[in-house]
This record gives C-alpha cells, structure tokens and sequence, in this order.
C-alpha cells in the first residue's frame, strides 16, 4: 500500500507556508531589465545628468552672484555697510511686479506656487524660460523662498526637451522617468550630496503610496527610540553590541537625556502647528493671487518687505535675515547662538514667518530653506530650557519645521543630518520628524491651491 504524497509546498495548495513574494518580484525586475526601451532610457537618464547638472550649477551660481550684487555690493557701493531698513522694500515691489508679468503671461505660470509644496519634474520645455526668469526676480531681490523647486523644475524640463533632441521614444512611462531623472540630478546640486537628492524625490513622487507612510512612521519611530537605547541615554550607559562603525574606540558622543527628549517632543508639536499656519496662510494668499494676480503679487511682495523693514527697525539687524533664504543666515545662527538675543531670535521668527507666508502664495521658489532657518531659530530660542541642549534643540527643530513643510519624513531627516554634518543628534530629528508629522497630518485640511497662469485672449468681436 502505497503512501499518500505529500503536497509540494511550492506547487500545491495546502496549509503550509506559502510561498513568498520575493522571487516573483525579482522576476518582474529582471523582464524590466531586460526590455530594451527601459535600458535605453536608463542609458539615456545617465547621460542627460551631465547637461542637467552644469546647466543647475550655473544657474545656481548665477542667482548667487545676483543676490550678491544686491546684498552686499550695491549697499556698499551706496556707503552702507549693511542694508537699510528701507532695502528690501523697493526690491521685492519690483520682484512682485516682475514675477506677476511672468506668472500671467509666460507659459507655465513661472513654475509650481509654493504653497502647494514641492512638485515631481516634469515641465515642459516651454515652461523653462519662465521658471529662469520668475525665479531670478524672486530669489535675489528678497523672495523668503530657496532655488530647491525652480531647480526641480528646470531638471525634469531640460530633461525632456533634451529626449526630443535625440529621438527616444515619447511615451508616459519615459517623461516620467526623465522628468524624476532630471530633477534628481539638479537638486543634487544644492545639497551636494546625491543621495539626498534620490530619497527627496522618490517622496516627492510618492513610490509606494500612502502604503509607504503607514509602514515608514512605525519603522523610523522604533528605530530613533532603539537608538537612544544603544548609544546611551540620560544615565543609561547604552547597551554594547556589533556593529558597523568604524570610528575609533576614543570617539565620544553626547549623551542625551530626558530633558532633550520632552522638550524636542514639545518642541515639534508647537512647531508642527506653527508651520501649518505658515503655510495654510500661503494658500489663502494663493487664492488672492489667483483671482488679481498682477495687483496682489505686487501687494504681497512689498508686504514681504515692510516685514523685513519692520525687524530691522526693531532689532538693528540686517533686513537680509528675513528677506532671502535663511541658508547663509542659518550657518551664522548654528555657528554662533549666543550673538543672538531673546528679542532678536521672537521676531525673526515672526517677521520671516509672515514673509515666508506672503512670498509662498505669491511669489516663486522653494520651502525647504526657510523651513530649515525657521526650524533651527526656535531651535536655539528654546536651548535654554533646563535639560535641552543646542544640538538635540537644533535636530528636533529643523527636522520638525522640514516635515511639517514637505510632508516628507525620511527626506527631512536626512536632510537634517546632512545640515548638521553629524549622525549623534539622528534620534532626536527621527523622533520629532514623526512627532511633526503625525500633528500636521491630523490638524484640518489646508484650502487648495488655484492655478494661476496666463491669461486668456480677448474673445473676437461676434460678426
């Protein structure tokens, strides 16, 4: 009498384990793979990286040189040795006139508004001209805004006016490719780093879906809290396991205790609420432009001014802190806090804050550095607080300011890691990047974004 068989466990049904996902996807990579219009386009995407990343570099040098010019050299040349309080008021009138111009009669509207957060690459190469020129009369002239977006946009366009030079075939799947490519290979440029690039934009394009969110905020919370557990925490003297590393045995690194982790949780709440109104304010503004955008470009860009005028007449500091970027300003802040005082550090967050508010609904360019600036300011307002230090104050407040503006948990702190130029303060950004995340998220919907683009023709006369 023979044996029953047995069910093969990877051909037959059965109660056992089933087989896994894995071989299967590996499969599809390689057919992917193996089809020769994907590795025609790989090909091509490594390629165009090379025009893409001169013409960023360029561009970004260019728009330096200008805000130099502006900043520095006319002021000078004028006999000031800083800015007047006066400064930025006929600069960013000027810019709002300009970037209004663009806006309603350039094809694209001057590139994505900035309130609706940073956008995949992808514009057309007829958009090109007036991103260049809404973002030459935004950023230099006084915009609280970074190159970060028009650089995504000028990396996916030249990506794909460059695909119709050589032929490659036009299809949805290829534009997709070639437009993320592109701005991958242009943000790399600002960050100086591409991995950072990389991981923005996968986040940006949302590979994975909300899926990807709902399995990343678990791993990344237990992952910073795991970490405090094995580097060291408060008196704790960390659990000693193998590792990776290859720093030297002397290597020491601080110690974080509870006060940094309370005040950092506290911190990225107030924070989170903070930049959600900074940005529902954008929107709000958005929906103004949208319906007068000539007239209320130019308002909200010299309201931008009359706040960088009014810090300056309150601190006698340089309007320059609120009226650009905040990177250069953000390396002072970092590298000296206590050149700040209490009074100066309440209303640049105030004053930047309203700015950024204004040029985000109406002018263009990124959110990433303000973010950043505004992140690291409060940062350092609250270092004092008994049990928070300046490195876990400055991590958490960067890193909450960033989700809380680009939705993007892993490229924030990542981001935040790069700024700092350290992994020891990792913990702090991951446990208040998902502290940030989750308040902005569960706080109510910002109104949507209107489109604003050129306008229409004047209809013909009815015969």
């Amino acid at each position: 009498m023979t044996q029953p068989t047995q069910p093969s466990p990877n051909t037959g049904p059965g109660p056992g384990p089933q087989p896994p996902s894995r071989p299967a996807e590996a499969q599809k990579i390689g057919e992917l793979l193996r089809t020769p219009g994907y590795r025609k386009t790989l090909v091509f995407c490594g390629l165009m990286g090379i025009p893409v990343s001169l013409a960023a570099f360029w561009f970004l040098a260019g728009l330096q040189k200008l805000e130099s010019l502006v900043w520095v050299d006319l002021p000078h040349a004028l006999g000031h040795d800083t800015p007047p309080w006066w400064w930025p008021l006929p600069l960013l009138l000027l810019s709002g006139i300009c970037v209004g111009q663009i806006v309603t009669r350039f094809p694209g509207a001057g590139g994505h508004i900035p309130a609706a957060g940073l956008q995949p690459g992808g514009t057309g190469a007829a958009a090109l001209p007036g991103v260049v020129l809404a973002a030459v009369f935004s950023l230099p002239l006084g915009a609280t805004l970074g190159p970060e977006a028009p650089l995504i946009a000028l990396g996916g366009g030249l990506a794909i006016a460059l695909r119709h030079l050589t032929g490659t075939p036009e299809t949805p799947t290829s534009t997709m490719l070639l437009g993320v490519a592109g701005a991958a290979a242009a943000i790399a440029t600002i960050f100086g780093n591409p991995l950072i690039a990389a991981v923005l934009i996968m986040e940006i394009v949302g590979v994975g879906g909300p899926q990807l969110f709902a399995v990343m905020l678990p791993a990344l919370l237990s992952s910073g809290i795991g970490s405090l557990v094995f580097t060291g925490f408060g008196r704790w003297t960390g659990l000693k396991t193998g590792d990776l590393s290859l720093k030297g045995s002397g290597m020491h690194f601080p110690r974080l205790d509870v006060g940094d982790v309370v005040w950092s949780i506290l911190l990225a709440m107030v924070l989170a609420v903070g930049v959600y109104l900074v940005f529902r304010g954008g929107r709000m503004v958005a929906a103004r432009v949208a319906e007068r955008p000539l007239t209320v470009t130019a308002l909200c860009a010299l309201a931008a001014g009359v706040c960088a005028a009014a810090y300056t007449l309150g601190t006698g500091r340089s309007p320059a802190e609120v009226a650009s970027s905040g990177q250069a300003t953000m390396a002072e802040l970092a590298g000296d806090p206590h050149a700040w005082g209490v009074g100066a550090l309440i209303a640049v967050l105030l004053c930047k804050g309203a700015a950024f508010s204004l040029c985000l609904g109406s002018l263009r360019g990124g959110p990433i550095f303000p973010s950043l600036f505004l992140g690291a300011a409060a940062g350092v307002l609250c270092a004092p607080l008994p049990g928070l230090g300046i490195g876990a104050a400055l991590a958490a407040g960067m890193a909450a300011a960033a989700v809380s503006a680009m939705r993007l948990p892993v490229s924030s702190v990542v981001l935040v890691v790069l700024v700092l130029g350290s992994t020891e303060m990792i913990p702090m950004a991951i446990l208040a990047a998902v502290v940030a995340f989750v308040t902005v998220e569960l706080l109510p919907p910002s109104p949507p974004v209107p489109p604003v683009g050129p306008l229409p023709h004047p209809a013909a006369p009815a015969p």
